[in-house]
C-alpha cells in the first residue's frame, strides 16, 4: 500500500496510456483506429529512445550525432533473432524480444563506447557523427547482417508467447510496446540515483574534480555509454515488431536528430523532459506532417524558439513555476498568461498563414494541390492572403511584445515574494528546531 502512494502517478500515467486509444476506437465496426495505436506505438519507442540519449546528453553532458546506431544495432540483432526463433534454432517468449534487441544494443554499446568515449565534448561529437555515417554505409554493404536496402523483415506471429498472445493486431503490439516503454522508464529512472549516475553527472559537471577524486572519467563515459545502448537497443527491439522491418533507415543521422530534438525540446535537465519532448517530435512527425509539406520546418522554428527562450526545454518551464507554487500564488498568473495567449495565438495564426501560402506556391503547385480553409479555396497568387498573414504576424507580435513587459514586470514581483516567503518558511523552520532543543534540554 505505502509503495502504490508512491508510485501512483506512474500507475495513473499507464492507465491514461492505456485508455487513448479507446477515445478513437470505433464502436460501429468493433475495432481500434490503426493509425493511432501506430502512432501511439511511435511514442512509446522514442520515447526510451530519448531518455536513453538524455543519459548521454543530460547526464552525462555528452552531444552524441549517432546514437541512432545503437537503436538500429540493437533493432538488426532482434530482426536476426525473430528469424532464428522462426526456423526453429530456438525457443524465445515473443515478450522478451526486445530483450534481445537490448543485449544486442549493449554489447554494440560497449564495442563503439570503447572507441568513442576516449574523447569528450566537441570530439566526442564527432567521432559519432563519424561512427553513425560510417554505419549507415556499411548497413547498404554488408548484405548478409543489413540486408541492404530492402532491409531485414520479419513475421512478429511466432506462436511462442508465455501469454498466449500471437501479437497479431497493432492493439496487442501497443500493450507490449507500452509495457516495456514503463519498464525501461522505471530502470532508466533508478539508474540516475546510482553511484554510476550521480558519478555521471560530477563528471558532466566538473571533469577534472571528478578525476582528482580518483574516478576515471573515461570509465565513467563508457558504462553510461554501453547502458545507453542497452535501453537504445530495447527501443529497437519493441521498433522491429511493430514494423515488421527494419531498414538502413535506422542506423541514419535522421534518427539521431530525432533523439536530439526531443531531447532538447523537452529538456534534459529533468529526467521527464525527453518523455514530453518525445510527444511534441512524433506529433509533429507524424500528426501534422498529413497536414501540411512544411512540417520541418516548424520543427526547425520550433528548435530555435526553444534554443533562445527556452534553452531549459519544456520541463525547465515547468520547473520555473516551481517557486511560486509553492508560495501558493500561482494563481496570480492566471490573469497574465490569458492577456498573453491572444496576441500569442494570433502570431502563431499570422506565422502558419504565410508558411502555408509560401509551401502551397511552391510545392503544392508543383503537386497540384490547393489551399483550403473550413471548405474554401485560398488563391495564394491573391495579395490579400499575404497581407492578413503578415498584418497578423506584425500586429501579433507588437502586441506580445507589450503584454511581455507587463508579463515580466508581474513574473518578477511573484519571483521575489516567493523567495520572501521561502525564507520566512527556513527561519521559522530553524527557531522551530531552536525551540525544540530547548524544551528537551
Amino acid at each position: 500500500m505505502n509503495m502504490l502512494r508512491r508510485h501512483w502517478p506512474w500507475l495513473l500515467a499507464f492507465i491514461i496510456l492505456l485508455a487513448i486509444p479507446f477515445l478513437f476506437y470505433d464502436w460501429s465496426k468493433g475495432r481500434h483506429s490503426g493509425f493511432v495505436l501506430t502512432l501511439m506505438s511511435e511514442i512509446g519507442v522514442m520515447a526510451i529512445f530519448a531518455l536513453s540519449y538524455n543519459m548521454l546528453m543530460g547526464q552525462s553532458g555528452l552531444l552524441s550525432f549517432g546514437h541512432a546506431v545503437l537503436l538500429g544495432m540493437g533493432a538488426y540483432c532482434a530482426a536476426h533473432v525473430v528469424l532464428l526463433v522462426k526456423a526453429g534454432a530456438f525457443w524465445l517468449p515473443t515478450e522478451l524480444v526486445p530483450l534481445a534487441g537490448g543485449l544486442g544494443g549493449l554489447f554494440f554499446g560497449y564495442v563503439f563506447g570503447w572507441l568513442v568515449t576516449k574523447q569528450r565534448a566537441t570530439a566526442f561529437a564527432m567521432i559519432t557523427m563519424g561512427l553513425g555515417e560510417l554505419v549507415s554505409a556499411a548497413a547498404l554493404m554488408f548484405m548478409g547482417f543489413f540486408g541492404g536496402e530492402g532491409g531485414i523483415p520479419i513475421d512478429r506471429v511466432m506462436d511462442t508467447s508465455v501469454l498466449g498472445v500471437r501479437y497479431s493486431s497493432p492493439w496487442q503490439v501497443y500493450c507490449l510496446v507500452l509495457v516495456w516503454a514503463f519498464i525501461a522508464a522505471a530502470l532508466m529512472r533508478l539508474q540516475t540515483q546510482t553511484p554510476l549516475g550521480s558519478m555521471a553527472n560530477a563528471t558532466r559537471d566538473n571533469f577534472e574534480r571528478a578525476q582528482f577524486v580518483g574516478y576515471d572519467p573515461r570509465m565513467v563515459r563508457l558504462y553510461q555509454f554501453t547502458l545507453a545502448g542497452f535501453f537504445a537497443g530495447i527501443a529497437g527491439g519493441l521498433y522491429v515488431l511493430i514494423y515488421e522491418i527494419v531498414t538502413f533507415d535506422t542506423v541514419s543521422a535522421a534518427k539521431s536528430a530525432n533523439a536530439l530534438l526531443a531531447v532538447y525540446i523537452g529538456g534534459a535537465g529533468g529526467f521527464f523532459g525527453p518523455i514530453l519532448g518525445t510527444f511534441v517530435v512524433v506529433l509533429l512527425q507524424s500528426g501534422v506532417s498529413l497536414l501540411s509539406n512544411a512540417w520541418l520546418l516548424y520543427v526547425g522554428v520550433l528548435f530555435i524558439v526553444m534554443v533562445m527562450y527556452a534553452p531549459g526545454g519544456l520541463i525547465g518551464l515547468i520547473f520555473m513555476h516551481a517557486p511560486i507554487w509553492r508560495a501558493g500564488r500561482l494563481r496570480e498568473l492566471a490573469l497574465p498568461y490569458a492577456r498573453a495567449f491572444p496576441p500569442a495565438l494570433l502570431v502563431l495564426l499570422g506565422f502558419v498563414l504565410l508558411v502555408e501560402l509560401a509551401s502551397f506556391t511552391t510545392i503544392g503547385a508543383a503537386q497540384g494541390k490547393t489551399f483550403t480553409i473550413a471548405g474554401n479555396t485560398i488563391d495564394t497568387m491573391a495579395p490579400l492572403p499575404w497581407v492578413i498573414a503578415l498584418a497578423a504576424l506584425l500586429l501579433g507580435g507588437l502586441w506580445l511584445r507589450r503584454e511581455a513587459r507587463s508579463f515580466r514586470e508581474r513574473w518578477d514581483a511573484l519571483m521575489e515574494g516567493a523567495k520572501a516567503d521561502s525564507i520566512k518558511r527556513q527561519i521559522d523552520a530553524g527557531i522551530a528546531i531552536v525551540k525544540t532543543q530547548e524544551a528537551v534540554s
